[in-house]
């Protein structure tokens, strides 16, 4: 089991505080740490999605969201990793995006343990049915052993040695038994990077905190989904809390009211 320290009230390592007025419209950082400002880690327990649409709700070009990035997308990406303390992903999205071990740059492990936090976040992946392979990178170079979030009726015999199992629900994944399971290890800072049918289950389950959705200037047309794929839950109000903009590409912080 690895537990991670709590976050300080009031303030985070990140000196992030819940009263600091919001910026709507700020200069594109010109530092690292201007990131971490703009995506700070939170005083209080969040559960925070990162995704990538075109300007026409498209999530992918040709079954991946890699044509859809641009200028300044892969900097906020590798900043949310490094303020997390966890990542959680859908087995879907490991195996079509092939993932590699979540490591992070020397400078963001130096960040990390600069602010009090383990060098590595943690890899959660979540699978009812556990089609995984234990010798993806994600698993084989892995720094830190990663967390599979299945349910009692999947076998985890396969990634015995490989992968920490937590057992979250029968028929499908239990989201929120999940999410309390990583808060008791310390783990209150999460990040979603999908994909659509996790995100969905999400928000069924009311646990999404912040969404990061950046914009690509791209027209896809007919075919890819939307972000989010699943059962229709009631909309929840959300707080834009700034719009950055770099060579075209969109980017967006929403919160909840209230926070």
């Amino acid at each position: 089991m690895v537990r991670l320290p709590a976050p300080a009230r009031r303030a985070d390592p990140a000196g992030d505080r819940a009263a600091r007025p919001v910026t709507g419209f700020p200069a594109w950082p010109s530092s690292a740490d201007g990131l971490v400002e703009l995506y700070p880690r939170n005083p209080a327990p969040t559960l925070r999605v990162n995704f990538i649409a075109s300007a026409d709700g498209a999530v992918t070009v040709d079954g991946l969201s890699g044509g859809l990035h641009g200028p300044g997308d892969k900097e906020i990406f590798d900043s949310l990793r490094m303020v997390c303390d966890a990542l959680v992903v859908a087995a879907g999205t490991v195996r079509a995006e092939n993932y590699d071990a979540l490591r992070l740059t020397p400078a963001a492990r130096e960040w990390r343990l600069a602010h009090g936090l383990p060098e590595f976040p943690l890899m959660v992946i979540v699978s009812g049915s556990l089609n995984l392979d234990p010798d993806q990178l994600v698993f084989s170079d892995a720094p830190i052993r990663p967390i599979v979030v299945t349910t009692t009726r999947a076998d985890p015999s396969a990634l015995t040695g490989v992968a920490d199992v937590i057992v979250a629900g029968d028929d499908q994944v239990d989201c929120a038994a999940a999410v309390r399971e990583l808060h008791a290890r310390g783990a209150t800072q999460l990040l979603s990077e999908g994909g659509p049918q996790l995100f969905g289950a999400l928000l069924d389950a009311d646990l999404v905190d912040e969404l990061c959705l950046t914009v690509s200037p791209l027209l896809v047309g007919g075919g890819p989904g939307r972000i989010s794929s699943g059962a229709v839950t009631d909309p929840r109000p959300m707080s834009l809390r700034h719009v950055l903009t770099l060579e075209n590409m969109l980017f967006l912080r929403y919160t909840r009211q209230g926070t």
